[in-house]
């Protein structure tokens, strides 16, 4: 297989999906083939290759994330690695630099865009904001020769601001790791839950983003006998009764272990550019409830849950719960194992994106049905 290497500013050690997706890929690459895949990301000094990472040394700027600053020194250390294709993880400085290496090296180049940046700003400048963002990024990736999108979400995003070659590409979960023979049968008795307490859970960085205060508010509307977990604080808690807060907890296995142990995910996202928790939720054995918006609502549906209006709130939120319970949980989570097993695992994935590559390789993109209106 050829040299793939893989650039992101998005990969500190409380990161969320691009980092679960970078390692997984690197894990799933070199299993097949070693020294077929490297990464290259900021971190505190110069390391050389160690697993395949190698770190470029870059200030921190916030929240564990830090920013090359020595420029023309990260163009050459990623011509060092010699690649054969570059995929740039973030829409940032990193992207900027990976598309201008592949273009000196005449080597293809990806662009995956795991956020949101014209949501993002519309949010929060309006209408001048998303044409800011929209001309941003048409500059940025018009140097690209193709661009993965996890969701027919951010697919048709791109797409609207007039994006060519866009591709959808979901995230992967190890079916391994997240499984229900995994879980931590002593949670309930750490957490000092009844018998009979309806275990409601969410996993990730509380960011304003997730709207932690509206699962909040659910789990308040429910009453007993259910109670939330927040998985992803900065420490252990209990702010009400019915709320126990653990902290951010990076490593898989421990993750799925916890996720086996509970009955349902609820996420309070909007605006998801993937939803990378939900699926690993729902290899778990857990149905999983969303609001009916953003990239949730193309993995999660009522055989497998249930999506809440978007302008309901915590009140629908907490009716699409208690509605899964009514179905019944336990039926639903299997079927959204299922739903995993069959369409979601990093080997059905990622499988398919080599084929990407190896297209681009050949000269063209690769087409196919998973494709928002216009994209590839």
């Amino acid at each position: 297989m050829a040299h793939l290497v893989d650039a992101t500013l998005f990969f500190s050690p409380t990161s969320g999906g691009v980092r679960r997706y970078l390692l997984a890929k690197h894990d799933w690459l070199t299993r097949r083939a070693p020294r077929s895949h490297t990464l290259l990301v900021p971190g505190p000094q110069d390391r050389g290759a160690r697993g395949g990472i190698v770190e470029f040394k870059s200030p921190l700027i916030r929240a564990g994330y830090r920013c090359p600053l020595d420029l023309p020194r990260l163009r050459a250390a990623l011509a060092a690695l010699e690649p054969d294709l570059l995929e740039a993880g973030d829409p940032y400085l990193m992207g900027w630099q990976v598309a201008e290496v592949a273009a000196s090296l005449d080597v293809p180049s990806v662009a995956f865009c795991h956020s949101d940046l014209i949501g993002l700003l519309a949010a929060r400048l309006g209408a001048v904001g998303e044409a800011i963002a929209a001309r941003y990024l048409a500059a940025l990736y018009s140097g690209f020769d193709l661009v993965l999108a996890p969701s027919r979400f951010v697919a048709a995003r791109l797409a609207a601001a007039g994006i060519a070659r866009v591709a959808v590409q979901p995230l992967g979960v190890s079916a391994e790791v997240f499984d229900p023979r995994r879980r931590d049968g002593a949670l309930r008795k750490r957490l000092e839950l009844r018998p009979g307490t309806r275990l409601l859970v969410f996993a990730g960085r509380l960011a304003p983003e997730k709207n932690i205060a509206e699962l909040l508010e659910t789990v308040e509307r429910l009453g007993d006998p259910y109670h939330l977990l927040l998985i992803g604080g900065t420490r252990t808690g209990r702010p009400t009764p019915r709320v126990t807060i653990l902290p951010y907890e990076c490593d898989d296995a421990t993750v799925g272990a916890r996720l086996a142990a509970c009955d349902l995910l609820v996420h309070a996202g909007r605006e998801e550019t993937f939803g990378l928790i939900a699926l690993e939720a729902m290899a778990c054995g857990l149905p999983v409830v969303a609001y009916d918006g953003g990239a949730l609502a193309e993995i999660v549906d009522v055989a497998v849950g249930g999506l809440a209006p978007v302008a309901g709130r915590s009140r629908a939120l907490a009716a699409a719960v208690a509605d899964v319970f009514a179905r019944g949980a336990p039926a639903l989570g299997a079927a959204a194992r299922a739903r995993v097993i069959t369409d979601y695992t990093w080997d059905a994935t990622l499988t398919h994106q080599l084929h990407r590559y190896a297209s681009l390789r050949r000269g063209s993109a690769v087409r196919d049905d998973q494709t928002a209106p216009g994209t590839v």
